[in-house]
């Protein structure tokens, strides 16, 4: 193997010659005012010391070769131009040399190919935008019928100046044909498409060396897998400032996909939670921080620079212009107000409801604890303070009042939405509900196996249990989620949950560098931090909850599957596998009792008019999906949005109807729609009393004539 690599780097100083002439070419011919960006002295020992700290760290193990040096080069060149808009065939095919010699860069810390594939990148995104203001000036005729392909991947490069430019036109033709149909004049247009492409433009002539060095190291980095990333000295110095401002403003975790905001989550007990509108895969295509009516596109914008007028002084109010859902298809867009706040502990803490059912002659009451995160006071603890709020002392204080106030009949732990958070605390919860035992399975890189386990003696509660997920309960919940499952001692309802089954560990490059190199401008830590994938959890049935998650008892029809939205859909995710069950003592046989329970809950969902309304939504996204295109007629966009505006509008009203208030404003698109009763808690709840009603005996279960009502604790 030795021999090999030493055989493939004699081979790879021919490209030498090669790269020089090529680097000399891209500075003669590259675009005025651009400049030509080269790595730095220590980006060679960083690069070195990162390759060797992930061969030797990452769970996976997996050997730097020609099968990895591919995938980062496709990673690599997909990360600077996903839509295929700026580099050319004759770009790509010129890259090729470099396929199977990534591997080989990486392991001596030559870095110039890839600085080269970007000043090529550069290049050719100011040649293009240099020559746009014409184009961007033009007036379509949107009564052409014309389709813009909106998911590149299948698409071919483009292959000369004529098919790159006939696919510009029919990019801004649809960019303007969306700002016409959001009530934009000719001239608006112009300016708003004009300042757009120069911020795309100054964007791309801002990045330096370690930025660009920074995009390079994480497609390596991620061609691993999506949770294994480098962090520059910058980003590094930052990430503490992050994490502390993390819950600050509007209460979302952002990130850049291709050249708009999306919102990748919305933190328990912010802003944006509380008012329930702006929602994960959210588009930010505008941001009117005042809230004083002047919106500023956003689009092409550094994320950076969006969050920094997005957040703001507690209390102050910030207007976003949305894409719902990242729907770019639908020229659909909305606006939502919210109000900055910081995010406090409280505000993420376990609540309490009851749904009171009525079945036959006897009123039966659910308990019900929701769980936006897994939290624990860590600063309370390192004070000494005797009391220190976590999730397991809130949850057990708010069964010991349902007990007390409402003598529940069963419990429901609501989990939607729970990303995560702490491992201790997901481990003490499942505590509560079983005697003892194993929770999760922990496996290192080198094999070894760690079983955590709940040592309390006694179950805190007994009664019928059920738990409710989706395909946002990730991590910690899918530990808790998925011990439940499998000592049989609840039942699991709701989606296929997210499926992150990996565990991170962040380390310095200070410590592993020599410390004459340590004199790097900025202090802090110098040469930045690798957040690497160390180890996996599995459940105490020997399978993991990485890529699969939790799969339901019950499963609700979704907007997402887990193959579009969850782990499984990220590029390098690492696959299910299983490891040997550890030893535990189930407390019943769910699965018996399943078939039953769901052809009642099948029965009643059908006549549910919610359930409805999302099967319809299910089945017109799946056929939205499948098209991979978008129409730049005019009349047909219009037609499209009547259709979506009247769909809405109707159900709108006939919620309304069933509520006794009056018809809403048709005119007002950016109206606050009503507050919906959780249909899905609803039916969790009524799905529990089957289960109750099953195990006691009672084979005279009539779901039509149970009714609900709703009391907050």
């Amino acid at each position: 193997m030795i021999s090999s690599r030493n055989q493939k780097i004699t081979n790879g100083k021919q490209y030498v010659t090669r790269f020089v002439i090529g680097f000399l070419l891209s500075i003669l011919v590259g675009s005025s005012g651009a400049q030509v960006l080269q790595p730095e002295s220590v980006h060679s020992q960083v690069d070195k010391t990162v390759s060797r700290l992930l061969s030797r760290f990452h769970y996976s193990q997996l050997e730097l070769n020609d099968s990895l040096s591919s995938a980062i080069l496709d990673r690599y060149i997909k990360r600077l131009d996903p839509g295929k808009n700026y580099f050319m065939a004759s770009d790509i095919e010129h890259f090729e040399k470099y396929r199977h010699e990534m591997d080989d860069f990486i392991f001596g810390g030559n870095l110039d190919p890839a600085f080269e594939i970007f000043n090529v990148f550069k290049r050719r995104v100011n040649a293009r935008l240099d020559n746009l203001q014409s184009d961007l000036k033009e007036k379509y005729d949107f009564t052409v019928d014309e389709e813009l392909v909106y998911d590149q991947d299948d698409e071919p490069w483009p292959t000369d100046l004529a098919a790159l430019d006939k696919k510009w036109h029919k990019r801004l033709k649809s960019e303007a044909l969306n700002l016409k149909l959001a009530g934009k004049e000719q001239a608006d247009i112009e300016d708003i498409l004009v300042k757009r492409y120069q911020n795309i433009q100054r964007r791309i002539n801002q990045y330096d060396s370690e930025e660009v060095f920074e995009l390079f190291m994480n497609a390596y980095t991620q061609s691993l897998d999506p949770h294994t990333n480098y962090f520059s000295p910058i980003t590094s110095e930052n990430f503490g400032i992050r994490m502390s401002l993390s819950f600050e403003g509007i209460g979302a975790r952002l990130t850049t996909e291709n050249e708009y905001v999306r919102v990748v989550e919305i933190i328990p007990g912010g802003p944006a939670d509380l008012d329930k509108r702006l929602k994960a895969n959210d588009y930010i295509i505008g941001v009117d921080e005042h809230n004083d009516g002047k919106i500023l596109d956003v689009i092409g914008w550094k994320l950076d620079d969006v969050v920094q007028r997005i957040r703001g002084h507690k209390g102050s109010a910030v207007r976003l212009q949305i894409i719902p859902g990242g729907d770019i298809a639908s020229g659909m867009t909305r606006y939502v107000t919210l109000t900055r706040d910081k995010v406090k502990l409280e505000e993420q803490a376990a609540k309490s409801d009851t749904v009171q059912i009525e079945h036959g002659s006897k009123q039966f009451s659910i308990g019900v604890i929701e769980i936006p995160t897994f939290y624990f006071d860590f600063e309370a603890q390192a004070r000494n303070d005797k009391e220190v709020k976590s999730t397991t002392t809130d949850v057990k204080e708010l069964i010991a009042k349902l007990k007390q106030q409402n003598r529940i009949d069963g419990l429901i732990i609501d989990l939607r939405g729970n990303g995560g958070g702490s491992l201790q605390e997901a481990i003490r919860l499942t505590g509560l509900f079983i005697d003892q035992g194993p929770v999760v399975q922990v496996r290192q890189s080198n094999g070894y196996i760690e079983i955590e386990k709940d040592t309390e003696s006694g179950l805190f509660y007994d009664g019928p249990l059920m738990v409710m997920v989706d395909e946002y309960s990730a991590s910690a919940s899918e530990i808790f989620a998925a011990a439940i499952q499998d000592y049989g001692r609840g039942l699991i309802v709701g989606n296929q949950t997210f499926g992150k089954g990996t565990v991170q560990q962040l380390i310095s490059l200070d410590r592993f560098i020599p410390g004459r190199l340590a004199s790097r401008d900025g202090g802090g830590s110098p040469f930045g931090r690798i957040k690497v994938t160390m180890a996996k959890f599995y459940r105490v049935n020997g399978g993991s909850t990485q890529h699969r998650g939790v799969i339901p008892d019950i499963s609700f029809p979704s907007r997402h599957s887990a193959l579009d939205f969850g782990e499984s859909s990220l590029v390098n995710a690492l696959m299910w596998d299983q490891i040997k069950p550890a030893r535990f003592q189930k407390y019943g046989d769910v699965e018996t009792a399943v078939k039953k329970l769901q052809l009642r809950h099948k029965k009643r969902i059908a006549g549910n008019r919610e359930f409805q309304y999302l099967a319809e939504d299910i089945r017109e996204m799946a056929e939205e999906d499948a098209k991979n295109s978008i129409s730049l007629n005019e009349q047909i966009r219009k037609e499209e949005r009547k259709q979506r505006q009247e769909k809405r509008l109707k159900r709108e009203n006939e919620r309304r109807a069933a509520l006794g208030l009056p018809p809403a404003d048709p005119n007002d698109d950016d109206a606050e729609p009503l507050r919906l009763r959780d249909f899905i808690r609803d039916e969790s709840a009524h799905i529990l009393l089957d289960w109750i009603l099953l195990e006691s005996g009672d084979v005279a279960i009539n779901a039509e004539k149970s009714q609900f009502k709703l009391e907050n604790q």
